[in-house]
């Protein structure tokens, strides 16, 4: 679909079968990571992944203590000059 539709913006033939080439060439890496990706999963379980330890950040969402560091303006408690 992708060849028809830069031929017909006017992308000339031989243009339009290089995208469509290479988009076949990344799809085609993609699903053989993908497949690898499945193999180890399946062979060595989550555990090769985590080892067991929490990752690096939990995310933009979680709570990870004070709203202190929550950015936003701080301008003193109250009853500090």
């Amino acid at each position: 679909m992708t060849p028809v539709t830069l031929v017909t913006c006017g992308v000339s033939f031989l243009a339009a079968l290089g995208a469509a080439a290479g988009l076949a060439v990344v799809t085609a890496v993609c699903g053989v990571l993908l497949h690898l990706s499945q193999h180890a999963y399946a062979q060595h379980g989550l555990r090769r992944f985590t080892d067991g330890r929490p990752g690096p950040h939990r995310g933009r969402h979680s709570r990870t203590g004070t709203g202190l560091h929550r950015g936003g303006r701080h301008w003193g408690h109250p009853g500090e000059p």
